[in-house]
């Protein structure tokens, strides 16, 4: 059987807002997710989903 974390749990595991993993799991970003009531139920083994906002930038040779 899966165990479960909240989103206060998974911002605090992985650093970031509990706002943020809302909208994460709002728009489908974490795999298995699951909404009880008021409540996002997210996979205790659910990594955090790569920020795509953050451009990443490589470095050019010259």
């Amino acid at each position: 059987m899966l165990e479960f974390i909240s989103a206060p749990e998974a911002a605090k595991k992985w650093g970031i807002s509990e706002r943020r993993v809302q909208k994460l799991c709002e728009e489908n970003r974490i795999p298995g997710v699951a909404k009880f009531s008021r409540m996002w139920l997210i996979p205790k083994d659910a990594e955090k989903p790569v920020d795509a906002r953050k451009k990443v930038v490589q470095k050019v040779d010259k």
